[in-house]
């Protein structure tokens, strides 16, 4: 039996292969085994190429193969895109007498797919749920797990939908049990732990439910609009308003407008959103009105390719926003990291009065994995705002107030009796418009030095493994975490180690000068084409890298692609 398959369900847009291969991830993973699953699909709503491959194993996944085992074509251009990411052995199943294909290709298994979804079915809509049944036969999972995940995967259907996919996926099976007699492709199943399935922005929304959000506005925007409706899907029962506004400029400043009146706000969007954001974000740092605002990155710039990935936008967050302002910008690695960092985000936020960044992108948002359950245990929601019951006792309130820390007294407007003053320009502790260079220059270090000082403090410290005589050391952020680490495992007869930053901003100068001190040689492993973090290490660190391994083509790295690099570098 197999510790190890990757499968590709690939077609057009329409046809089902999320769906399908998010059941695939729910069937591994309800039978002990361990799943990563990644969408690939264009930006368009009916044709084109899609996929979405699984990898399965018997072991913990952080990343993709470049190759499949078992690859199902759900169209005919399917067979020549992706023949070639066919493993020596593996399989492509496909529908002959649907595509009128007389290659009698070794690899190549003919699956009446599409007759069987209209004769059983009775519509060739079906043909993703034969396909189900196709790969769980091939795979040696028991159709009562078939059944269960469907009925699961289209609860919300009527029971004669429900019940013709299961008959469906059923002629699927039994085709390929009269068919398919040895049992390369068998899986061995492993302990059935309880197990959580979900994506990055998932996690996101999660997270920040956890942490009290109670407003959340955004404009729809590839890959971050699966967190709005996420939060969207749970706010009636946690009291949350979901608001989609008419642009991202109005997005933030209703976020920003939530924010003072008391609430914990957030929004979401991706580069090309977050540009019109960046007056907002100045906005909420002249007024230190706490904010957290995700940027899930994609290929840039202008519309580039909206449904891609990419690690371009640190630069971007990094400098977002005219002046000088304290800011944190967290760069989750894991689905785990995407939700315990966006709590993170909420308290820092608020404790310091600062907008706080998510930096994440199209492969952490959208790939799926099966995690340990969340630990809430250690979690604790504290708020940094003067309660309604303490508010009655507030006399001669000064909203920026100056202190030796650096954070002012924050009050909710309606909740004090004092007048309550805010405003954008330069302003005196109480509020007022001010072009006094004294109160100036106290202004900009409680804004600006006195936060960053306390938030150096407080750092999310990098991950760093197998460093120690490293003869290569990979230094990474963000969803290249999976990827790093699978890979400096896998490079045979060579110590690779890697560090991992979750954390970009303040940059842990301290923790990876100490991190770095004896490493022979040095690359960043980055998603943009211009060495982002490498530029921003030695910028405040002086550590010039000696390489760079750099992907631009809108695809995440993958554990081959990684491996290939690193060997011709050692």
């Amino acid at each position: 039996m197999n510790r190890e398959l990757s499968i590709r369900i690939t077609g057009e847009a329409g046809q089902g292969m999320q769906t399908i291969g998010i059941a695939l991830c729910q069937l591994y993973k309800d039978n002990g085994l361990h799943v990563f699953a990644c969408p690939d699909y264009m930006s368009r709503i009916r044709g084109g190429n899609n996929f979405i491959q699984v990898r399965v194993s018997d072991q913990p996944l952080h990343t993709l193969r470049q190759k499949a085992d078992i690859i199902v074509a759900l169209d005919k251009p399917s067979i020549n895109i992706h023949t070639k990411n066919l493993t020596p052995s593996g399989v492509m199943i496909l529908d002959k007498t649907k595509f009128a294909i007389v290659d009698n290709n070794q690899s190549f298994l003919d699956v009446p797919m599409y007759s069987m979804a209209a004769q059983v079915g009775g519509n060739e809509l079906f043909v993703n749920s034969c396909a189900f049944g196709v790969v769980a036969s091939l795979t040696g999972i028991d159709f009562k797990e078939v059944e269960k995940v469907l009925r699961s995967t289209f609860d919300k259907k009527e029971e004669s939908i429900i019940t013709k996919n299961i008959d469906v996926a059923r002629a699927g099976y039994d085709f390929v049990l009269g068919k398919i007699k040895d049992k390369k492709f068998f899986l061995s199943p492993g302990s059935r732990e309880k197990y959580l399935l979900m994506n990055g922005n998932e996690a996101i929304a999660l997270g920040a439910i956890k942490a009290g959000v109670k407003f959340y506005s955004a404009y729809p925007m590839t890959p971050s609009t699966s967190i709005m409706t996420t939060v969207a899907h749970f706010a009636l029962k946690h009291n949350i308003i979901v608001e989609q506004a008419e642009d991202e400029i109005a997005a933030i400043n209703m976020a920003i407008g939530a924010s003072f009146a008391g609430v914990r706000a957030m929004t979401g969007t991706s580069g090309g959103g977050f540009a019109l954001m960046t007056e907002g974000v100045s906005l909420a740092g002249m007024t230190e009105t706490p904010v957290v605002v995700v940027d899930s990155q994609r290929p840039a710039p202008a519309t580039g390719f909206p449904t891609r990935t990419e690690q371009a936008d640190l630069n971007l967050v990094l400098y977002a926003g005219h002046g000088e302002f304290a800011r944190v910008i967290y760069a989750p690695g894991t689905i785990a990291e995407a939700f315990y960092l966006t709590i993170k985000a909420f308290d820092v936020a608020e404790k310091y009065q600062i907008p706080v960044f998510i930096l994440t992108d199209q492969h952490l948002a959208d790939c799926y994995r099966n995690i340990p359950a969340f630990d809430l245990n250690g979690i604790e929601i504290k708020r940094h705002i003067i309660s309604k019951e303490e508010s009655k006792n507030v006399r001669d309130y000064k909203r920026y107030q100056l202190t030796e820390s650096g954070i002012s007294p924050q009050a909710v407007p309606s909740w004090i009796e004092d007048v309550f003053y805010a405003d954008s320009d330069e302003h005196t502790e109480e509020g007022h418009i001010t072009e006094d260079a004294g109160v100036r220059t106290a202004m900009v270090e409680k804004r600006f030095h006195k936060k960053m000082e306390a938030l150096k403090k407080q750092i999310e410290k990098p991950t760093a493994e197998n460093i120690e005589k490293a003869e290569v050391v990979c230094l990474g952020f963000g969803s290249t975490y999976g990827v790093l680490k699978e890979a400096s495992r896998a490079v045979k007869n060579k110590k690779i180690g890697f560090i991992h930053l979750s954390q970009v901003w303040p940059f842990p100068e301290k923790e990876i000068a100490g991190l770095l001190k004896n490493a022979k040689k040095i690359l960043t492993v980055e998603n943009n084409a211009g060495g982002q973090l490498a530029a921003l290490l030695r910028q405040q660190t002086g550590i010039k890298v000696d390489g760079s391994i750099l992907k631009f083509d809108g695809r995440p790295f993958d554990l081959d692609f990684l491996i290939e690099k690193l060997s011709k570098e050692i």
